[in-house]
């Protein structure tokens, strides 16, 4: 079994679509390593890009072409400026070339370049190969698979005996959540503090909390940017951001500068009952917008889901815990990561392979764990309260209308944090030992629907609200 880290669960990238856009992305930066670990770099005069199955079919409303163009021009998803990504995209269509990794200028005209097949490819839904000619005439290519949040691999899976060697390494190896239970027993530990252990044999304790507080800054920027940004959410179905108008009515006359005066705002706010959720479905709207207009999000496990878990810990320390520092954003994140990749293991986190429920199922279990842990759950409740949230999302579909990551994915996001509050309160409630659902049987019960679920209804937009909704009356 693979190690898989916090930081594998939880990404720092762009938006829309950690399968359709961090993807690609990150695949054709491994292209361009590929090339020059073979010496053929200074060799090529063409490339082309060909995208299949569920990479062609919601391609160009996840913007896999421009993120693979993103990718070869040598720019990386956590660093490149936001608000350049347009005009870089509109030198590629109007120069019609391409400089390959900032390095070389090669010819390259988008439509000629970038080929959607919507035939699919045997290993994965999510399959890309990269082509290139070189001066000579030979030609050469590599076969990408977007795997979801973020993850790429090739058919061999090079990469999986180094990640496999690593998990040898961890103190405390786990593949199922029966196992986690008996670490957290056996040492008498918190998940959190298992996880812990697990990162440092990794790397260093001041590697991590930079890592973490890099994602977290990253949350609370996203959070901040949408609640103060309107206007309408680009790709032609004018969808109005509502976050926006949402947040206004909340905060009042509260003055701050930063998102973390911000942050201290909201806090000393007066919040009424009856604006709990409000304030919960206002966080992961915001995070949805910007990832929807290609800002930038943390992966979590997905760029589809990624307001679920920002919204619900802005819960905790806006509403349960007004003294939460850092040490509690980093407890809610390790035991969060470790949920993921529960499921990551044991079935999947890609719409493509398994619809929403692998995406906001998956991301309102993880958070459903960390608040449960952070409100002084032990391990056994922390599970109860990810069962219970992922539960009730089995059988959840992926049909986004005009393969756009905005309906109904933006609204699903609000729907998955309150959803992940509730399973809390109710396992905090609940004696986890008479619990009737383990959460390794609702793993393996998603990922058994995940393969009886017609293809149509993963991120195909060949089924479901994207074939019933009139685009003409959006």
């Amino acid at each position: 079994m693979e190690s898989i880290s916090v930081f594998d669960m939880l990404k720092i990238g762009v938006g829309p679509s950690s399968s359709h856009t961090l993807g690609p992305w990150r695949a054709a930066q491994r292209w361009i390593d590929e090339l020059k670990t073979a010496h053929q770099f200074d060799l090529i005069s063409e490339v082309y890009v060909d995208l299949y199955g569920s990479l062609s079919l919601t391609g160009k409303g996840h913007a896999t072409d421009l993120a693979a163009i993103l990718g070869l021009s040598g720019y990386d998803p956590v660093t490149i400026p936001i608000e350049t990504i347009d005009s870089e995209i509109e030198l590629v269509k109007n120069n019609k070339h391409i400089v390959l990794n900032g390095e070389r200028i090669l010819d390259f005209e988008i439509n000629k370049h970038i080929l959607f097949h919507k035939k699919f490819l045997d290993f994965h839904p999510n399959g890309m190969t990269f082509r290139a000619i070189l001066k000579d005439g030979k030609k050469i290519s590599s076969t990408f698979y977007s795997i979801g949040g973020g993850f790429v691999v090739k058919k061999e899976r090079k990469n999986a005996k180094k990640k496999k060697e690593a998990f040898g390494r961890f103190p405390h190896p786990v593949t199922k959540a029966t196992e986690l239970i008996e670490h957290c027993n056996q040492f008498n530990k918190k998940i959190s503090e298992i996880v812990m252990e697990n990162e440092r044999s990794l790397r260093s304790e001041e590697e991590i909390d930079a890592g973490l507080k890099a994602i977290w800054a990253v949350m609370l920027e996203s959070m901040y940017t949408g609640c103060h940004t309107e206007g309408t959410l680009p790709g032609g179905l004018n969808v109005t951001r509502r976050a926006f108008n949402s947040h206004k009515s909340l905060i009042g006359d509260a003055a701050y500068s930063t998102p973390e005066e911000w942050l201290e705002a909201i806090r000393n706010t007066e919040v009424k009952f009856r604006q709990i959720l409000k304030w919960v479905s206002c966080f992961a709207l915001a995070v949805n917008e910007v990832n929807a207009a290609l800002g930038r999000v943390v992966t979590a496990p997905t760029n589809g889901s990624a307001g679920v878990i920002p919204a619900v810990l802005m819960y905790y320390m806006v509403i349960e815990n007004h003294d939460a520092n850092f040490d509690d954003v980093k407890q809610f994140l390790l035991v969060a990561g470790e949920i993921g990749s529960l499921f990551k293991k044991g079935a999947t986190i890609s719409a493509a392979m398994g619809g929403c429920q692998a995406e906001i199922g998956v991301s309102s279990s993880m958070a459903a764990g960390a608040l449960t842990e952070l409100m002084g759950g032990t391990p056994d409740q922390v599970l109860m309260a990810s069962e219970i949230a992922m539960e009730h999302h089995l059988g959840l579909t992926c049909d986004p209308i005009a393969g756009l990551v905005q309906i109904p994915c933006i609204e699903r996001n609000a729907m998955g944090a309150i959803k992940a509050i509730n399973a809390c309160e109710m396992a905090l409630d609940g004696d986890a030992s008479k619990a009737k659902v383990p959460l390794d049987k609702v793993i393996q019960t998603m990922w058994e629907t995940a393969i009886d679920m017609s293809t149509k209804y993963k991120e195909t937009s060949e089924g479901g609200l994207a074939v019933r909704v009139n685009l003409s009356d959006c």
